[in-house]
């Protein structure tokens, strides 16, 4: 492909891998086509992370994007640059919309959610153990699935009644394969089902997120409070966050334990945490491929003499800077949970860096230690290559993962 050409990204990610490849031979930051936009697609990580924590890169569309308009009304991932929370908020207004969500996430909340957490992996896990030896069970869809939606539901106080129609509308909002009528229609019932939330939550407050969020919303009259649509998209932006990112790293990480017994061995053994497992699964399989969009406040020279001009948009290239060899070296596509340097991008970088990373390592971890502890036969229903992916560009993950939580006793 000639290089004057924009690459086209895979709206269904069908060879993420090659595709990284192929956007890293190209350069440190290319021209791509992201479902008919046109972007430039950064997979050096020294690049991306000075771009990520330049004031000359912005998240706020309204502001730096002249197609702002345009786009929003045709394009299909519209909601990722169109809703107004910390995810596209710019300078002082990212500063008053972060500090209002830190609290959820302080190490002392995270550290109260510990028995939580543990105790509903235990139940997901006890579930599990009825499952006659030999019968293929679905984990994306009996563990990866329910922990991260009961955990953010426990967290924001989402009704258990409501969590099956969230779980649709963000699936919905992460699948770049809808056409721009069924990506509009799904964020119309997204809004309405969060202004639910809402107006639950206000008539009967809980201790939770939602609640205080609320209140944090009805008490300052300083102006420094969120607006109404703030408060409905930040919601919206920790529900999505808090659920779908965590479903594909467990899924990720039980996938690479089950087809790396050498590494699974090193965990078994001692030689190794289940919290290396994790970090090594967020740097090769990251549950953000591409993280939609960023915009250049004013020309950017790139190293390599190419300019990204005032307005153009920008996508971080996370799961290809992750396994760039000028960072991890020749190895860098292999799952080594020995690996020294364990830095990636999967969280973030910069002052976007996710609040919930705690909490997603947290969930993950224990997921997994619970998993391999009650089932130590545990083996994959299927070839690995089998498994398709999900139909995707931003989100990493399994449509399944099937598994045999028991060897069938064949004396």
């Amino acid at each position: 492909m000639s290089l004057s050409l924009p690459f086209v990204i895979d709206p269904g990610g069908a060879d993420r891998h090659a595709e990284h490849r192929a956007l890293r031979a190209r350069g440190p930051a290319t021209r791509v086509d992201i479902l008919g936009l046109s972007a430039w697609a950064v997979s050096d990580p020294a690049l991306l992370k000075t771009l990520l924590t330049s004031p000359d890169v912005s998240k706020n569309g309204r502001a730096h994007y002249p197609a702002f308009e345009e786009t929003t009304r045709t394009w299909p991932l519209a909601l990722w640059i169109e809703v107004q929370s910390m995810l596209t908020a710019y300078g002082a207004d990212h500063r008053r919309l972060r500090r209002m969500v830190s609290p959820a996430f302080s190490a002392r909340r995270i550290a109260t959610l510990k028995p939580t957490v543990a105790a509903m992996v235990t139940e997901l896990i006890d579930g599990l153990a009825s499952v006659p030896a030999g019968q293929v069970v679905d984990l994306r869809e009996r563990l990866a699935y329910p922990l991260p939606i009961n955990v953010i539901g426990h967290l924001m106080g989402v009704p258990e009644d409501q969590r099956d129609d969230f779980r649709q509308l963000v699936d919905n909002v992460f699948d770049s394969t809808l056409t721009p009528e069924q990506a509009q229609a799904n964020t119309a019932r997204l809004f309405e089902t969060t202004d639910q939330l809402i107006a639950t939550k206000r008539g009967n407050p809980g201790d939770d997120m939602t609640s205080f969020l609320i209140a944090a919303r009805d008490e300052e009259a300083d102006g420094s409070g969120f607006t109404d649509v703030e408060l409905r998209d930040t919601l919206i932006l920790m529900i999505n966050a808090g659920y779908e990112t965590t479903v594909n790293v467990i899924d990720q990480a039980i996938f690479a334990m089950l087809t790396a017994p050498d590494q699974l061995h090193l965990v078994r053994t001692g030689q190794v945490a289940w919290e290396d497992v994790v970090e090594e699964t967020l740097r090769t399989e990251p549950a953000i491929t591409y993280l939609p969009m960023r915009f250049a406040v004013t020309d950017i020279d790139l190293p390599d003499g190419q300019i990204i001009s005032a307005g153009d948009p920008i996508l971080a290239a996370y799961a290809a800077a992750n396994r760039h060899p000028e960072w991890h070296g020749p190895d860098a596509d292999t799952f080594d949970v020995t690996r020294e340097v364990k830095d990636h991008l999967a969280f973030g970088y910069g002052v976007h860096f996710c609040l919930g990373a705690p909490l997603a390592r947290l969930e993950v971890a224990e997921a997994l230690r619970q998993l391999f502890e009650r089932f130590p036969a545990m083996s994959l229903a299927v070839p690995a290559d089998a498994l398709p992916p999900v139909p995707t560009l931003i989100s990493n993950g399994h449509q399944e993962l099937p598994v045999r939580l028991r060897a069938v006793d064949r004396r």
